[in-house]
């Protein structure tokens, strides 16, 4: 082969590879443009979670600065995309009094929630003799005083969406809610578990 016909076979064989990384290309180009349409088309809508009821079991602070808290909550969840399931593949929730978390995490169960579907759970939140602030004691005396405390419930996670066959990759999931407690002046150490029904919907950012 002449020195010639060496240039002409490997201009061939540069213009083929270009031609099928062009073909490549558009193939990819069109496969995430029919995701994206998809995608826009039905428009995800976050989970709607409603905090249902919390039953407290104990709720007092020891000297110095210490408090333990047992409370099972009572959460629901809406799936509210008709065309669209949602993975939750790991939910953390606690308690959490003025910006400070007062409960050990409890991971809740991987769960699939297909359309319009509703989930509830119904966990236990545990935090013994967990080290506050010091401003805390006064603030939860007089929050008890005036027989009102604010308690958020949060849940930190991932989720991922489900469209046919074709699923997402991990969202982080941000739930707050909010926990109006009447509890009593007197309520500052173990008692009888009193249940508050509270039916109080969740801020949601996904």
């Amino acid at each position: 082969m002449t020195e010639k016909e060496c240039e002409h076979h490997h201009d061939e064989d540069e213009k083929m590879r270009k031609r099928i990384g062009a073909v490549v290309l558009g193939f990819l180009a069109v496969v995430l443009f029919v995701v994206f349409l998809v995608w826009a088309i039905l428009h995800p809508h976050g989970p709607r979670f409603v905090l249902q009821d919390a039953t407290i079991y104990a709720f007092n602070v020891s000297q110095p600065n210490y408090l333990t808290s047992i409370l099972q909550v009572t959460l629901s969840s809406r799936n509210p995309n008709d065309k669209i399931g949602i993975f939750y593949d790991r939910l953390d929730i606690y308690a959490s009094y003025r910006n400070q978390q007062v409960t050990l995490a409890t991971l809740l169960p991987v769960t699939y929630q297909g359309h319009l579907d509703v989930t509830v759970w119904s966990p236990f939140l545990y935090g013994t003799t967990v080290p506050v602030a010091p401003y805390f004691s006064p603030a939860l005396s007089q929050d008890l005083t005036a027989g009102m405390v604010l308690l958020n419930i949060k849940i930190d996670g991932w989720v991922r969406w489900k469209v046919g066959t074709w699923v997402s990759g991990r969202y982080r999931l941000h739930v707050n809610c909010p926990a109006y407690i009447t509890l009593a002046g007197h309520f500052s150490g173990d008692g009888p578990a009193v249940k508050y029904q509270l039916v109080q919907r969740c801020a949601v950012d996904v």
